[in-house]
């Protein structure tokens, strides 16, 4: 009796431990777009929470496999779902999965990884748009939905039309936008968030430059539509209705293995990330007939993939530094093949997770691939805990130092002026969207640092003083240091916001920086002495974005450096002549190769001058598309015939709507 009391109050205690790790990790997950335990270990610890439950019959308060999904944390209106959003029962098992569905017939899906989404549709407008939040409460992002890449804003069916779907951005898309991030830190780590942080946005112009895309898969509610007790048909009828569905397939006892080997061959190279399966039964009468349990509906059950684990060797962990003085580590182990690939390094993302690990140089270790695509650590089966976490950064030996943010440990460099910080810095300084100086790689950046020729922003513009010893290294000759002196003299005139971009600061992209010179007229003393109350009015500038801005010019190092920078340059605006806002409320859609304009952006930017906008996609509010080939089978020329919205060539919508004379010949 004892000790059957005993081994309860261990299991008790263990449970209280597997609750609260869990809680944190899915904390930091959803609610902050940050990772503290990788998935595989999540699904480990959440599968042993669930067998001691079973085992002692007992649940915790709190315990995530009777909650649901996250806690909303951000400054986005909240609102009640109609009816709870469930998660879903699931098993890596196929035989399970088969046995499962028994002799009905039932639909099989992709399981995409993104944010899931209720729309709401009345009248054929769309009219609402809220997040999965806790499964109760979600946040409302209707305003970013209406520029999602592929969401009908207008549908023919007129009665009150809800549905539920999948708020994703593509494989390409993601490593699109992180090309576009020199610094390694402020990188995203996948696309789910990505796709997280761009549907939450409080400006809804990041999340059109983003391009959400939206797959729905389940209907909710469409009174007076007969759809034969199917599923599939609601798909069918969604679809009808211009949205994209999510990739399915009817399958019965005698398929369903075979659609799964072909989903899982298919997953290597689908552009869209999934992190498995959906099983539904067809028949919604009897789906709805089985009810739920207090986590799950039992209609549905997701299958995940059995990840294909291999063990190997643990050599060494990289830190790599970065612009804000963050050091990340990535482990370095020996090369195995997963799923078709050979790896040999996977991030460790940062001190919490590797401190978890318990890793040591040596330690044999198990990896995987989320999702089938990023190479993680699974395990540490030799758990030495012996890895030394280095006290003076890898690239100028300067102290670092272990800081807590979101209860999250990450290493950083103190030292302000760190090589690595000067070197990505000065990488954003000369980028297209900063400054725009053409011919310094991060490799020419990182040896003119080395020589002594940068140590603050304004230095760039006096690089003529080491004419001499340019013209003597590697790569440089009369007409390349010409051309990079050319260059820095032409980004003498600048734009505001590209100057305030240059600067670094934390969460200050190009958007931002335009949003924040247009609220204070341009004004470059206002803006320095802006209060963060003041910045968080501002529409779509969030507290942390106010912080970061105000932190930066609070310190006199950084109000010196620029004020000796704008000794260096002119800053340049275009007045805007509002008689010659001709395209105000206006709305564009540009596609193919131009003759006009040397690229989409410079059409772009007239059509922005002249108070139009430009989308990515084609809506009934599109005033024309843009295609000198309009005879086409492009997917945006059939949006554009099936709304009837005009498709104009280059020079007749610079006729049409600029009023332009276009000379041939």
């Amino acid at each position: 009796m004892e000790e059957s009391m005993a081994a309860n109050s261990e299991k008790l205690h263990r449970m209280k431990e597997l609750v609260e790790k869990l809680r944190e990790a899915s904390m930091a997950y959803y609610a902050q777009d940050k990772e503290i335990m990788s998935n595989f270990e999540y699904d480990k610890l959440y599968d042993e929470l669930a067998k001691l439950e079973q085992e002692t019959g007992m649940v915790l308060t709190g315990s995530p496999t009777i909650s649901v999904g996250y806690e909303a944390v951000d400054e986005l209106p909240k609102e009640a779902h109609e009816s709870p959003m469930l998660s879903l029962d699931k098993t890596k098992d196929r035989e399970e999965l088969k046995d499962w569905l028994g002799d009905k017939a039932g639909v099989l899906s992709w399981k995409l990884d993104g944010l899931t989404i209720v729309l709401t549709y009345q009248g054929g407008e769309l009219v609402k748009a809220v997040t999965r939040g806790n499964g109760e409460i979600g946040e409302v992002i209707t305003n970013n939905a209406r520029v999602f890449k592929n969401i009908p804003l207008r549908i023919r069916y007129q009665d009150e039309l809800i549905l539920r779907g999948e708020a994703v951005i593509t494989y390409q898309d993601f490593e699109k936008i992180n090309s576009r991030i020199d610094d390694v830190d402020a990188k995203y780590k996948n696309p789910r968030n990505l796709c997280s942080g761009s549907v939450r946005q409080l400006n809804n112009q990041i999340t059109a430059e983003r391009n959400v895309r939206f797959y729905a898969f389940a209907l909710v509610k469409a009174d007076g539509v007969d759809f034969e007790n199917s599923r599939e048909k609601q798909f069918v009828f969604l679809h009808e209705q211009g949205f994209d569905v999510v990739q399915y397939l009817k399958v019965d006892a005698d398929n369903i293995i075979d659609a799964i080997a072909d989903y899982e061959t298919r997953v290597q190279t689908y552009e869209v990330p999934s992190d498995g399966l959906v099983l539904t039964y067809d028949d919604i009468a009897y789906g709805r007939s089985l009810g739920r349990t207090a986590k799950f509906p039992r209609d549905s059950i997701a299958f995940k993939w059995a990840d294909e684990v291999r063990e190997t060797t643990l050599k060494e962990i990289e830190w790599s530094a970065s612009r804000t003085g963050l050091i990340n580590p990535v482990a370095i182990f020996e090369p195995v093949e997963l799923e078709g690939t050979t790896v040999s390094r996977a991030s460790v993302h940062n001190i919490s997770i590797l401190k978890n690990l318990k890793l040591g140089i040596g330690d044999r270790i198990t990896v995987y691939k989320a999702n089938m695509i990023i190479p993680q650590i699974a395990e540490n089966l030799t758990g030495s805990d012996r890895l030394e976490i280095p006290d003076t950064c890898p690239v100028c030996g300067g102290r670092t130092e272990l800081r807590a943010v979101n209860e999250v440990q990450s290493l950083y460099c103190t030292n302000p002026d760190c090589d690595a910080k000067r070197i990505k810095s000065f990488t954003l300084f000369v980028s297209r969207d900063a400054m725009n100086i053409d011919g310094l790689s991060e490799a020419t950046l990182e040896k003119f640092i080395g020589k002594g020729f940068l140590h603050q922003y304004q230095d760039m513009f006096h690089l003529d003083r080491y004419k001499s010893e340019i013209l003597e290294m590697e790569g440089f000759g009369e007409r390349s240091y010409k051309k990079l002196i050319d260059g820095i003299e032409k980004a003498r005139e600048v734009e505001l916001p590209n100057l305030i971009y240059s600067l670094g600061i934390a969460n200050i992209g190009l958007a931002n920086a335009k949003v924040i010179c247009k609220y204070y007229q341009y004004d470059i003393d206002a803006m320095r002495h802006a209060t963060a109350e003041e910045l968080s009015e501002i529409d779509g500038i969030g507290e942390v974005i106010a912080k970061a801005f105000v932190d930066y010019f609070s310190d006199g190092k950084n109000n010196e450096m620029f004020a000796n920078l704008l000794q260096e340059v002119r800053i340049v605006r275009e007045v805007i002549d509002e008689s010659e806002q001709i395209l105000d409320g206006k709305t564009f859609v540009v596609t193919g190769s131009l003759n006009h304009f040397g690229s989409r952006n410079e059409l772009k930017d007239l059509i922005e001058k002249k108070g139009g906008k430009v989308a990515g996609s084609v809506s009934a509010r599109t005033a024309c598309l843009i295609n000198n080939d309009a005879a086409s089978n492009s997917s945006k020329n059939k949006k554009a015939k099936e709304l009837n919205v005009p498709i104009l060539t280059e020079e007749q919508f610079m006729t049409e709507y600029l009023g332009m004379e276009i000379s041939i010949g």
